[in-house]
């Protein structure tokens, strides 16, 4: 999620930002000095987790190191993103207000929906101050069903272009905003049925004027892509092999063309987005698919971890089915991960297992393990994705505790650094600032002689 599901993402070739080398193979976002200084969608400006000028804090506490804590109505487990001094949050808020009759759960769910309704805001806060700025209500509904007791109603994280910003409620609709909260335009795209009725939580991603938003479920699985400015629909395209995922789609540049890659349990897939058309597609991941698609180089890796563990490396310039053939890069099948994404950083690839505090790194090119089941001291269980800067790489557990390690082939703890409130949004991370999201606050740590 955007996501985290269960708490339930002018380009540049042959550029080296703090050990990032993307030679062929550019991520879909244009790298201006405003965009790689920004946090502007889930997993940050490049979409891997790092972010390529940050030089956060290493140590704080709830006394040390904060420059504010701002109060959030609701409730929410997004990733926040930041553009410029704007940041961004969403949030379900529990009204009061309860409805004649009750929402009917479907056969398979082991949720209840609601009875009452809910609001479903956008808030813009200052980043300076942590004063809310703007609060916009897009809806309020009553959910037709229920979501995992580790998920809410506000999991997907927004992204903004710099001129507008995207915000999907799922089943609640998507909508587009300008940066000062004036309503552009809303889509309704129906209801999903999630497995077990454990919520939803794939962000939606833009990329110049398109918009694409996957929407896998129980029912009649689809992706489609929009106009970013106006919200119509470009095309639609079924994915009648799936069942319900949580992982944000992924936009590389690669030879020419663009390519959405899109994570699930049937196969992963690499879609034209200029027409839909399916490219590329692999099978070997597990049920429930949660992280995110990376570019590496000129491939992308593709994981999974639930009742399984599956990682693959496919390369770009592929064509038609993969699954089982020798032109997959490399695989790997041990201790990957469940809810949070991995993080490319450089030449490394690091992520934990399953949901546990069990980390390993792999060179990428190879998918040999450089650190392999190295426990991460200090944590308990972890829903949210790493984020990696200035050579560190931090660890959110859901206790409130981030352990903060430094980037490369050799384990080193830097820091291990609690907060007494738990933490299932993951990092985000601009200049100075490191930004976490608890289930009622946001947190901007900056060290005290720059506040």
């Amino acid at each position: 999620m955007s996501v985290n599901h269960l708490s339930i993402g002018s380009c540049f070739a042959h550029v080296v930002v703090f050990g990032l080398l993307l030679p062929q193979t550019v991520l879909a976002v244009d790298f201006s000095a405003a965009q790689v200084h920004n946090w502007h969608q889930w997993r940050g400006p490049s979409a891997n987790g790092v972010a390529p000028f940050g030089d956060p804090p290493i140590q704080w506490d709830q006394q040390r190191n904060i420059r504010w804590k701002a109060s959030l109505p609701g409730e929410g487990v997004s990733t926040p993103i930041i553009w410029q001094d704007q940041v961004f949050v969403l949030s379900a808020i529990k009204t009061d207000r309860v409805a004649q009759r009750q929402p009917q759960a479907h056969a398979t769910a082991k949720t209840e929906p609601p009875r009452n309704y809910y609001r479903f805001v956008v808030l813009c806060l200052d980043r300076n101050t942590g004063q809310i700025r703007w609060q916009q209500t897009a809806c309020e509904q009553v959910p037709h069903e229920g979501h995992h007791t580790t998920n809410t109603y506000a999991g997907a994280s927004p992204t903004t272009d710099g001129q507008r910003l995207y915000v999907s409620f799922g089943s609640r609709g998507i909508y587009c905003y300008d940066l000062t909260g004036q309503l552009q335009w809303k889509r309704d795209l129906g209801d999903m049925r999630t497995r077990y009725g454990w919520g939803e939580g794939a962000s939606p991603v833009v990329h110049n004027d398109w918009l694409i938003v996957n929407w896998d479920h129980e029912d009649d699985s689809f992706i489609t892509a929009m106009n970013a400015g106006t919200g119509q629909v470009r095309w639609r395209v079924d994915r009648p092999d799936e069942a319900s995922s949580w992982a944000t789609p992924l936009v590389v540049q690669h030879a020419g063309r663009t390519q959405v890659i899109v994570n699930g349990t049937g196969r992963a897939r690499g879609y034209d987005l200029e027409t839909g058309q399916v490219i590329w597609q692999c099978g070997g991941q597990t049920v429930n698919v949660i992280p995110c698609p990376v570019a590496l180089s000129d491939f992308v890796v593709c994981m999974s971890g639930y009742r399984g563990q599956a990682a693959y490396a496919i390369p770009l310039n592929a064509r038609g089915d993969l699954t089982d053939s020798d032109r997959i890069r490399w695989s790997y099948h041990r201790g990957t991960p469940y809810v949070p994404s991995p993080l490319a950083y450089g030449d490394l690839l690091y992520f934990t297992r399953s949901n546990s505090a069990v980390m390993s790194c792999l060179d990428i090119h190879t998918g040999q393990p450089v650190i392999e089941g190295q426990r991460l001291s200090g944590l308990d269980n972890v829903y949210a994705s790493p984020a990696g800067a200035a050579g560190r790489i931090y660890f959110a557990g859901r206790d409130g505790t981030t352990l903060v390690i430094k980037h490369g082939t050799e384990f080193e703890v830097l820091a291990v650094n609690k907060l007494d409130d738990p933490i299932d949004a993951s990092p985000a991370i601009v200049g100075d600032q490191l930004f976490l999201r608890s289930r009622k606050y946001l947190y901007c740590i900056q060290n005290s002689e720059n506040q």
